[in-house]
């Protein structure tokens, strides 16, 4: 039989839940916070439907399964960034006036970017900064062993990015007219989706390495 992970060990059931508590409540006081006069309420509604089922989730499965500190906080980075972009719609997060007022200068200036970018970041993120959390749990309720270890992961994050881009495909099909070009965010690329899920299964990638080769404590 394998030896537990070290991010496995690293959990300890029935450890002060004071952290993961404190993010929930820093967390919730956003959520409230960008709840105020989004710029599009519909689209908003659609884009925390995710919020709706996983916080929840969490919450609910806390006690059988307790992640690490540190899946709790990348966990919390990616939902506080997602509901900046469920805020203003992701295809209309103002960060480069952001940085304009910061610096002077606009980040599509630097890098010479023609479009806003938020969604393709925050996709990126979604593969980066929640594969810590599914190889915790899978880990912990579906071992593995060998090159598994490796793929497993990085296939479950890939299959979930995938899903949500037809998840989104689906929706602007249902409700068509503005609120299903402001959900699916295309900009007008016809590859978007592709791309979102591409840079999704890359941050995936750089996170299985790394939670592979360096176990979260």
């Amino acid at each position: 039989m394998s030896s537990p992970s070290s991010a496995s060990r690293s959990r300890k059931p029935g450890s002060p839940a004071r952290y993961p508590l404190t993010l929930l409540a820093v967390f919730s006081a956003w959520w409230l916070v960008l709840a105020v006069a989004p710029w599009y309420r519909q689209d908003w509604l659609l884009e925390n439907l995710i919020v709706f089922i996983a916080v929840p989730l969490l919450v609910l499965t806390y006690g059988r399964l307790r992640l690490s500190n540190t899946a709790y906080t990348l966990l919390f980075v990616f939902l506080v960034l997602h509901e900046l972009g469920a805020h203003y719609t992701y295809s209309e997060v103002p960060y480069d006036s952001w940085a304009r007022t910061l610096t002077g200068h606009t980040v599509n200036e630097v890098f010479g970017l023609e479009r806003n970018h938020y969604d393709r970041f925050v996709h990126f993120l979604y593969g980066l900064l929640i594969t810590p959390a599914a190889i915790e749990v899978l880990d912990a309720r579906a071992p593995q062993r060998g090159l598994w270890r490796w793929l497993l992961p990085l296939l479950f994050m890939i299959s979930h990015s995938t899903i949500y881009e037809l998840v989104e495909w689906g929706a602007a099909e249902v409700f068509g007219g503005d609120l299903g070009q402001a959900y699916l965010g295309t900009q007008g690329d016809q590859w978007d989706g592709q791309k979102d899920s591409a840079l999704a299964a890359l941050g995936a990638l750089i996170s299985v390495i790394w939670c592979r080769w360096r176990p979260i404590r």
